[in-house]
């Protein structure tokens, strides 16, 4: 079987501003700010500063160095552990549920009519990611250029303008007053923690999948560190910008702050539009708002159709598909998830809409999947042997913290707040008022588990149809499959070692073990 050679980034930049793209989305805009509202003001930067680096920056490392090593996107990097190849499904699954919605019918058991204006948006949206994707990295990663940043722009325009506004000062002041006494609650904690792991993009299968499209050794690791400033910069510049015109907002209705506050969806859709419809030349601002978020969610969108779509061909050889293999690829990707996202487009698309977020692609279902990722390299394929990959690449060692956070801390992170969901688990309600019913919970649960159960159901199905002891099954089903390209430069253990006193300060000491190759 011949597979067509990797592309790689035409830029290093391409790289960075495509994990930009796909990580900083609308939940920096609208989540974040919240949650600091919602726990204590400046308080909530502690525990959310500290899970940065206890979970954030471990796994969003793990995941690029992984797809960087293997040069595979998210089924054939677990070529590293055959045995666990579940985690590729759960990884798609995962990926395919994130929903991308209104005239709000009386619930999930009377979803209403198409809306069709609607539908034709979300047909342009579909069709305008598949032409952002179809041709490969090469070109996307030019887009993302534009998408990237033009929220930023957006962004400085809106705070400059909402902090010339009457009460502005008092908002920004209730965004990051601390409530000391928030620092106790748990679940002050617990949404430091998920929010790490949902703005990060931790568990999705798209930061492996641009990884591996990276040069053989290219410095993952500065690149990890680089792009999580950026992700949390964003998210806390974001936070000013929303509680300026939340104190405008009140200080016009003559209101407090919290009266004006609200999460998930509300604050982008209701809070911003009432904002600038007091503001000068509203249409402008509005305008200029909405088109922010379009972009937030288009190129976290293709970036995340990227990804999906990278895993799946890699899987299959090009001579099948005659040279059209992407674009055949890209076109069913696309097709398959217009036709789901039509559900989320009558008029109780908005149900079904939290219905897919709180389940499918929720903090429980990524915690899972960053569990068992840490527990897979750490322990399965062994965590000094990875960081000696790495070495081979970026040519020198990362910083020990790192294998102990894959060994010990980020699992013990990753499971710990995962229990706390399940056991402070609350039925799924909407605006605190609608609460679903019993059939809407249990397909809300066949959403979360179809994917969660894919790893333990594929490594007891392995296990039980290879032959021999126990002991033989593991070691064959865990043996790693290189590809040529580890084949061909795999350096000696002696060479990796000498690399463990070197800096990536001291360029004169950087040894490049692998050059690239694909």
């Amino acid at each position: 079987e011949v597979y067509p050679e990797r592309e790689t980034w035409t830029r290093q930049m391409d790289f960075i501003m495509s994990c930009v793209g796909f990580a900083v989305g609308l939940g920096n805009v609208w989540r974040f700010p919240y949650l600091c509202y919602k726990n204590g003001g400046g308080v909530f930067l502690i525990p959310y500063v500290l899970f940065i680096f206890l979970g954030g920056i471990p796994i969003f490392f793990l995941e690029i160095s992984l797809g960087q090593f293997m040069k595979a996107g998210s089924i054939n990097v677990w070529n590293i552990a055959p045995l666990f190849k579940g985690l590729t499904f759960n990884l798609m699954l995962i990926c395919f549920g994130t929903p991308q919605v209104l005239n709000i019918s009386e619930g999930l058991d009377d979803v209403g009519t198409l809306n069709w204006e609607l539908i034709l948006c979300l047909l342009a949206v579909w069709v305008m990611v598949y032409f952002c994707v179809w041709k490969g990295v090469k070109s996307t990663g030019k887009i993302v250029y534009f998408t990237a940043t033009f929220p930023y722009v957006v962004l400085i325009i809106l705070l400059v303008r909402g902090v010339t506004l009457p009460g502005a000062y008092d908002g920004i002041l209730y965004y990051v007053k601390p409530d000391w006494s928030k620092l106790g609650e748990p679940q002050v904690w617990i949404d430091a923690g998920t929010q790490i792991f949902f703005s990060y993009a931790i568990g999705l299968g798209a930061l492996t999948a641009l990884g591996s499209y990276n040069r053989f050794n290219n410095d993952c690791y500065k690149d990890a560190f680089v792009l999580a400033l950026i992700n949390s910069g964003t998210s806390f510049f974001a936070g000013f910008v929303v509680f300026s015109i939340l104190g405008f907002m009140a200080s016009e209705q003559g209101v407090d702050i919290s009266k004006v506050a609200e999460s998930g969806p509300g604050l982008a859709f209701i809070a911003y539009p009432k904002a600038v419809s007091l503001m000068p030349v509203a249409p402008v601002w509005a305008a200029l708002f909405f088109f922010m978020l379009l972009l937030l969610g288009l190129d976290s969108q293709f970036v995340g159709v990227e990804g999906f779509v990278t895993g799946i061909l890699d899987l299959f050889p090009g001579k099948y598909y005659m040279g059209y293999r992407r674009e055949i690829a890209v076109a069913i990707c696309c097709l398959l998830c217009f036709t789901i996202d039509l559900s989320m487009v009558t008029q109780g698309g908005m149900y079904v809409f939290q219905l897919f977020d709180y389940y499918s692609a929720s903090g429980m279902t990524l915690l899972w999947q960053a569990f068992w990722e840490c527990v897979v390299v750490a322990w399965v394929y062994g965590a000094d042997r990875f960081m000696d990959d790495i070495a081979r690449m970026i040519g020198y060692r990362p910083f020990p913290w790192m294998k102990w956070c894959w060994s010990f801390i980020t699992p013990c992170v990753c499971m710990g707040i995962f229990l706390f969901h399940l056991l402070n688990y609350k039925p799924l309600t909407y605006n605190n008022v609608y609460v679903y019913p019993w059939w809407g919970e249990v397909i809300g649960w066949c959403l979360a588990l179809s994917s969660m159960l894919c790893i333990p159901v594929s490594l007891v199905y392995k296990l039980a149809g290879a032959k021999g002891t126990f002991r033989e099954r593991w070691e064959h089903l865990t043996k790693p499959v290189w590809g040529a390209h580890h084949l061909e430069y795999m350096a000696p253990d002696t060479d990796i070692k000498s690399l463990a006193s070197l800096s990536p300060g001291t360029e004169e000491n950087k040894v490049i073990i692998f050059e690239s190759v694909m």
